[in-house]
Order: structure tokens, then sequence, then C-alpha cells
């Protein structure tokens, strides 16, 4: 059995329903003919250049992306620019783009739920609710142990990129209830201070809004772990492929270019302990 494009749409559209995105949020089907037939599709974190090559490459009729393509307005696609580059990639090589954005954080099948999961939470919950939707998960790890080991175990169990784990908080502290938000998280230590939380994983926490939540903290939990925004959100791309291969007959591959932008690091220096 063949599928088409809106048969695969459903399915994704059911997963991940659309009206869960935040309201500010462009997701959904951005390229591609409903009744076009699909037997391969390529997830990936972002809709790049060379992740649209790398679908080309495995003559994928569908590229399922977490970040959108075009977020705000543009007046032009030629292939001058980058955005335009990537629609005429898109189109000439025949292949449509789904995105599911935070729609796929709130979800069950989601980012926050897979982040969590790499974490070794268990009972987790939401960790807050943002526009009705359940944001965010806090759970407790099987037992006790200290941040550093945590974040050793967590950086394992994440996709690498070059930046690593950036962490707040003395190595031998206690951590045992975990706060996760794939992706930036600055803007929820209010919710993780009312969680209780010992730890909060997230990623692209600014100097400011980290600065103050320490200082808040006096030291104390909740410390703090930025996993990265790709690593803290490419770990979802195998519970996606999971969730869609019980659902459809079709192959489906995981990108394996690595969207990170940053590529190495210079005079990283380790202050809390850690050996």
């Amino acid at each position: 059995m063949t599928h088409t494009l809106r048969d695969v749409v459903d399915v994704l559209d059911r997963l991940f329903p659309p009206d869960t995105a935040q309201s500010w949020d462009q997701v959904g089907l951005v390229t591609g003919d409903p009744e076009q037939p699909v037997e391969r599709i390529l997830l990936a974190l972002d809709p790049t250049l060379a992740v649209i090559e790398e679908a080309r490459d495995l003559h994928a009729d569908l590229l399922v992306t977490h970040h959108p393509l075009l977020m705000r307005g543009i007046h032009s696609v030629a292939t001058t620019s980058a955005k335009g580059a990537s629609v005429t990639g898109l189109i000439v090589g025949d292949i449509a783009l789904y995105v599911a954005h935070t729609n796929a954080d709130v979800a069950t099948a989601g980012v926050c739920e897979a982040l969590a999961a790499a974490a070794g939470l268990t009972d987790t919950a939401p960790l807050t609710v943002v526009e009705d939707q359940p944001l965010g998960r806090v759970g407790r790890l099987a037992a006790p142990t200290t941040l550093g080991a945590f974040a050793t175990a967590l950086h394992a169990a994440l996709p690498a990129a070059a930046p690593g784990l950036r962490v707040a908080g003395p190595a031998d502290a206690v951590v045992e209830t975990v706060a996760v938000l794939g992706g930036a998280g600055d803007d929820q230590f209010a919710a993780v201070r009312a969680s209780g939380a010992d730890v909060y994983v997230t990623a692209d926490l600014r100097h400011h809004p980290a600065l103050e939540a320490r200082e808040e903290s006096r030291g104390g939990p909740p410390h703090l772990v930025d996993a990265g925004h790709w690593s803290s959100e490419a770990v979802w791309l195998p519970t996606l492929r999971d969730a869609l291969s019980g659902a459809l007959r079709v192959d489906i591959d995981i990108s394996t270019v690595r969207t990170d932008p940053w590529t190495f690091t210079v005079g990283a220096t380790n202050l809390g302990g850690m050996p």
C-alpha cells in the first residue's frame, strides 16, 4: 500500500494537533501536494540547505522537521537567499515539508517527553501550562545522585554537539527531582522553582536570566544544565520515527546532518570541581 501525503499529514496531525501550537507559531504542511505518494520520509530538526540536499539524495518524498522554515513573512523565494534556495530545492526535488514545532513540544510523543526519558525521569508531570497546553516536564530519578554524575549521564544520552553541556551548581550537590524543557527555556524559572526541582535542564540560557536564577537560589537548587538547543531537541527524532513507524508503512530515516551551528570550542574551563 502506498500512502499519500494526505495520509501522512493526517497521522502527523493526530500525533501533534496543530491547534496545540502556540499562537505565534507556524506549523503544518509547508510544501507538497496532498495527493502525491510518500514512500520515504526524512526526519530532521532543521530544514537547512544541507538537510534538503540529503533528502534529495535519499529520494525522500517528505521532510518532517521540528523548526519551521518560514517563521516570518518573506517576499521572495529567489535562490539568491538561503530561504529562497530552500523553498526552490524542496519544490524542484518534489519534496514535501511538514513542521511540528511547539505542538510537538507539548505532545505525549513529543520533545519534552523524549528529553525527560533521556534524563532518566519517572512519574513525570507537566512543568507548567502555556496557552492551555502542558509545557515541559518534571519528574524524579530512580535514585538520588550528584549534579556532576547526572550531567555526565545526560551528556552521554543526548546527541553529541561541540559545546557539550554547561552546568551551574556544585558538582557534588545531590539531585533527585528534575525539570526539563527542550529548546530555549529561561523564561520558566518561576515554574521551575515552584516545582521543587533540584536541577533544571533546558537550553539557550542567557547570562542575566541564569545569573538572576542562581542568585534567587542562593547557591542551592534549582541548579542549571544548559544542554544546547540542538541536542535537547534532536533527542526527539527517534521517538518521532517510532511513532510514525507504528502508523505508516514507509521508509523513515533520521537525518545525519548535525544542524547545531557550533563546530568547536576554545578554552572551556572546568570551575566546578569535576574531575
